[in-house]
């Protein structure tokens, strides 16, 4: 006979639960084999339930449980009003059978003898054609992997009847076995339905499925997952660790609970890669959480053994092996219905024009290819080896001055990893630097173009006009690496910033991009945040949270590695000193405050001898080469009117900020080169100028240009006047005199002997003499074989008292007629040599006149030893062994491993974000790359036949109107701040599974669940 039925409900107070209870009753008033018995319970105030004559008339009971009371405690509440024998059926508020449900649930119950569970198909409310859950079965590791979810409904899985579980919703529990197989209360909301399947299983039943019986839930159920990302993550990755713990053998669960720490670090990585950071803080509080449920996992293995009469091999079968989760991966989603885009790097000619540049740069640096060590300007030797390069990036000693300890400039993080890219002979790296520095200028351009156009044209016309530009070309004649490496990486930062709102790995390589930034380059920090607000209030206003908290890490990283240095700076100095120009002080040629220095900036040179015209024209005729970059300006400015003109605008002010930065940093001195106050260079600011000048250019060329001849000429005039404009600067290594401060080396700005005896970075110190022009006298104290650029900082060049140990007292006692052992105190000190230099080769008679007095007072002290006389200046040596240098203290050092273990995690996770995986490579592919396109302008189709699809006519023309942008995409024109669109990321890693296991092992990905967010986007073909 059939088998009687008692369904439980459970359900939540509040007027929309309560609309949906009454539909689920009545649904079950409805149906063709109605249940014998239903007992509602309530977790909240049942208040509104007991009064209202409907549920009284349809419910045997009800049982008022506390809010919080899971659904499996809600059931366990309701099981001792089953009566013995009844099968029970599991639902909640929202759940509504459909007619015939329970009379299929049933029969199939009655046709399957060993059916321990019974499972109908889940649909939507609001759409029964979309398959919510039909059976579920997890991977070899324990993953819950949904067999059909987010589905459309075409019979496809009616065939299907033996799973290894289900979803809880709906399932009929067989009267026999409903004290044997109760829902597990440890699970916290997830996979109680697979639980009840393994146990199932295991206890010589099975689940099986019942594709006919349909049932429609809500996604925000009593028995459905928690809202809301994070909580849904905690949930299902506690209970997978719970039913780890509970299934594995009784002498394996030890192992797996020591590994509950390492695997949740392991997973927190494979969820950064996969670009979902928000699942990190709930790998971490579930494995916490999981550690110590020793009473709720000893409950669950007991009542797995009381039931158990089968192995474990029986479940084998319906797991979900690598291969079934490789055929998922390969779906193509991601590529569908969205705009094809391609690169055209090769085929669009823009290799052509990085290896034109690369001819340029060595027909340029002809020279520099033959030199070891780059020096002059701002240049200096870097650490002799990799690992002394890193231990200046970190907090700690100084590589400058007797016992100054704090916070390394973050600029000698990227010198240790410029270093490290030829960790033989790191100083090369600066030479390699150079002369790759226009390629990659070119290449930079070209890729921060794909941005604004897709025309190839336009695109290599960027890269050309980014590399000639005047500021960068002065800092490669002047030898100022940190001007250099901003002018390389800004355009970087722009084709990553632009798209940071779209998902986590564009804003991940933003972060790190925007951190190498503003460590070369601290004074842009001002402007840069300007626009990362602005970007972030426009996100805001355009309603796309997701996008907006994707922008907010983007400072992340920065703020690390400024942060001990900030607070240095507060409590020892001046916080604008945190904006000085890191790296060596060079009180070389740069614009002045002044009107002439200003109009300078204002016309994009960065000094008064305008990019090499002043030593071809003379400094009268010099402002006039200042002409050859209208035609670029004028091109800029007629972007405010284009089609695309909230591009055009958003990009003026991108300029204008640039422009602003540069006319501040030149009346601001906070640093100081041998006791003379320098300026920041505005070198900086005039490259986040021209980076915005060159775009908005673009933005005219590419949408108010629209007759060929028109764009092709004007950008052959802008282009050709930035080429003549370069050509002093191109032509300036191969003057006589050369106008250029770049010299072959010194590879040690310390005499060879010393450096010498600091072979290896050998913590040798060197105090080091220089009488000044004015009579004064400069003390400093290197350590190591040479002063180095990754050793400098700005604690010591913004100074304006004295940092660490005071040593001028010994310094000017040592020149005097003093008697004492000077030797002993400089020993104590860790000092081993003197070093007495010139301070220029047009040294003062006052200068000169006290380096004699210090050569004869030094020549009769005791215990200093002339070791000769160099062209860096006499030399001593102590005749006595030093002391070593002294080491941090116990605090020092816990501050130390704190500053260092802060920052290293917060950037390797920005690391792992920015790394692409094959679903973010995808769905970038899927995405136009160009930001900010308005509804007016036309859509421009490829003109070469292998760009066209075969069923294209060649009738069609070269321009289409366009469909109407969203406004989202609109809104992608103000958005400034990094990375290659990564939408569709890479789904959760399980512990030590394959990488396609992992990424099919979700069916959501990044890009799909950012959609709401972000809106669709244009379907739309390359431009040539």
């Amino acid at each position: 006979m059939p088998a009687r039925v008692h369904a439980i409900i459970v359900a939540r107070p509040g007027s929309s639960a309560r609309a949906q209870l009454l539909r689920t009753l009545d649904a079950l008033r409805s149906q063709s084999t109605p249940p014998a018995a239903i007992t509602l319970v309530m977790c909240g105030d049942a208040a509104s339930a007991r009064e209202s004559e409907t549920v009284a008339a349809a419910v045997e009971g009800i049982i008022q449980a506390r809010s919080g009371t899971s659904f499996a405690d809600a059931v366990e509440l309701a099981r001792p009003r089953v009566a013995e024998g009844n099968a029970v059926w599991l639902l909640g508020q929202d759940m509504a059978p459909h007619e015939r449900a329970l009379e299929r649930l049933v029969g199939t119950l009655e046709r399957s003898p060993s059916a321990a569970i019974v499972a109908p198909k889940l649909v939507q409310t609001d759409n029964d054609r979309e398959i919510v859950s039909l059976g579920v079965t997890m991977t070899t590791l324990g993953r819950t992997v949904e067999l059909a979810a987010g589905e459309l409904d075409q019979g496809q899985h009616d065939g299907s009847d033996d799973a290894l579980g289900a979803d809880i919703r709906g399932m009929l529990i067989r009267g026999e076995v409903r004290d044997a197989l109760r829902p597990d209360p440890a699970l916290p909301g997830a996979d109680l339905g697979l639980d009840l399947g393994v146990r199932a299983r295991l206890g010589g039943g099975r689940v099986v499925l019942a594709p006919s019986a349909r049932v429609s839930v809500s996604p925000d159920g009593p028995g459905a997952l928690p809202h809301g990302r994070s909580k849904r993550a905690f949930a299902t990755r506690l209970a997978q660790l719970h039913r780890r713990l509970a299934y594995a053998p009784a002498v394996a669960v030890p192992l797996h609970w020591l590994t509950l720490l390492p695997l949740a670090l392991w997973r927190s990585v494979t969820h950064l890669v996969g670009k979902r950071p928000e699942a990190v803080a709930p790998e971490w509080g579930a494995a916490v959480t999981a550690m110590f449920r020793f009473a709720a996992i000893a409950r669950s293995r007991g009542s797995i053994r009381a039931f158990r009469t089968s192995s474990w091999s029986s479940i084998a079968p319906l797991r979900v092996s690598s291969s079934d989760l490789r055929r998922r991966l390969d779906d193509g989603h991601g590529s569908e219905g969205g705009a094809v885009s391609e690169l055209r790097f090769f085929s669009g000619g823009g290799a052509w024009a990085v290896l034109a540049a690369l001819v340029v740069s060595i027909a340029t640096f002809t020279t520099v290819l033959a030199w070891p060590v780059l020096g002059g300007g701002a240049l200096l030797p870097l650490r002799a080896t990799v690992e002394a390069l890193w231990s200046d990036a970190a907090w700690g000693l100084r590589g400058l001055g007797a016992g100054v300890v704090g916070p390394a400039d973050p600029f000698a993080a990227v010198i240790a990893v410029l270093g490290s890219l030829w960790p033989g002979a790191p100083s090369f790296s600066l030479v390699l630097l150079w002369v790759l520095a226009l390629p990659l200028a070119v290449l930079g351009g070209w890729f921060a173009a794909t941005r604004v156009t897709d025309r190839a044209g336009l695109r290599i016309f960027a890269g050309i006009v980014w590399a000639l530009a005047p500021t960068f070309l002065t800092a490669l004649v002047d030898g100022r690496p940190t001007g250099v490496l901003v002018h390389l990486l800004l355009p970087w930062l722009f084709h990553a910033a632009v798209v940071a709102h779209r998902s986590w790995g564009a804003a991940g390589a933003a972060s790190i991009l925007f951190a190498a930034v503003t460590a070369c380059a601290p004074s842009l920090a001002p402007a840069l945040l300007l626009l990362w607000v602005v970007a972030l209030g426009i996100t805001l206003a355009g309603a796309r949270i997701r996008g907006a908290i994707r922008l907010l890490w983007v400072p992340v990283p920065a703020i690390a590695l400024f942060a001990p240095l900030v607070l240095w700076q507060l409590r020892h100095g001046s916080l604008i000193a945190v904006l000085a120009d890191p790296g060596s002080i060079w009180a070389g040629p740069q614009a002045t405050a002044d009107a002439a220095g200003r109009l300078a900036l204002a016309t994009g040179f960065p000094s008064g001898g305008m990019a090499g015209w002043a030593s071809w024209l003379g400094l009268e005729l010099a402002p006039w080469a200042a002409l050859l970059l209208a035609p670029l300006a004028l091109l800029a400015l007629v972007s405010a009117v284009a089609p695309r003109w909230r591009a055009g605008i958003t990009l003026l002010v991108v300029a204008l900020a640039g422009l602003a930065t540069a006319f501040l940093a030149v009346g601001v001195t906070v640093s100081f080169a041998q006791g003379v106050p320098v300026a920041i260079w505005p070198g900086t600011g005039l490259s986040l100028a021209w980076i915005g000048v060159t775009g908005a250019a673009l933005v005219t060329l590419d949408t108010a240009l629209t007759i060929p001849r028109v764009r092709v000429l004007s950008a052959a005039v802008a282009g050709l006047a930035i080429a003549v404009c370069a050509v002093p600067s191109l032509s300036a290594f191969h003057s006589d005199p050369s106008p250029s401060a770049l010299r072959d080396g010194p590879a040690s700005t310390l005499p060879a002997y010393v450096a010498a005896q600091a072979g290896a970075d050998r913590p040798v110190g060197t105090l080091v003499l220089t009488p000044q022009n004015d009579g004064g006298l400069a003390t400093e104290v290197a350590w190591g074989g040479s002063e180095t650029l990754s050793a400098q900082t700005t604690i010591l060049s913004t100074a304006t008292e004295l940092r660490g140990t005071d040593l001028t007292t010994l310094a000017v006692d040592l020149l005097s007629a003093r008697d004492f052992d000077a030797a002993a105190e400089l020993g104590e000190q860790g000092i081993s040599y003197v070093l007495l230099a010139k301070v220029s080769d047009d040294e003062s008679d006052r200068a000169r006149t006290l380096r004699t007095v210090a050569v004869t007072s030094l020549d009769q002290r005791a215990g200093f030893v002339q070791a000769g006389t160099t062209d860096r200046g006499v030399l001593y040596r102590l005749e006595a062994e030093a002391s070593p240098r002294a080491s941090l203290s116990a605090g020092q050092e816990a501050t130390a491993r704190l500053v260092i273990t802060l920052q290293l995690v917060l950037v390797f996770a920005a690391l792992l974000l920015s790394v692409p995986t094959r679903a973010s490579r995808r769905a970038a592919r899927a995405k136009s790359r160009i930001v900010g396109r308005a509804a007016e302008e036309p859509l421009v189709l490829p003109r070469h036949p292998e760009d066209r699809d075969d069923h294209m006519s060649s009738e069609v023309p070269d321009t289409v109107p366009e469909t109407p942008a969203e406004p989202d995409e609109q809104a992608d024109a103000v958005d400034s701040a990094a990375g290659e669109p990564a939408g569709a990321e890479s789904p959760d890693a399980v512990d030590g599974e394959s990488a396609a296991d992992v990424a099919a092992a979700e069916p959501a990905a990044e890009g799909s669940e950012g959609a709401p967010d972000e809106g669709p986007h244009h379907e739309e073909e390359a431009r040539p």
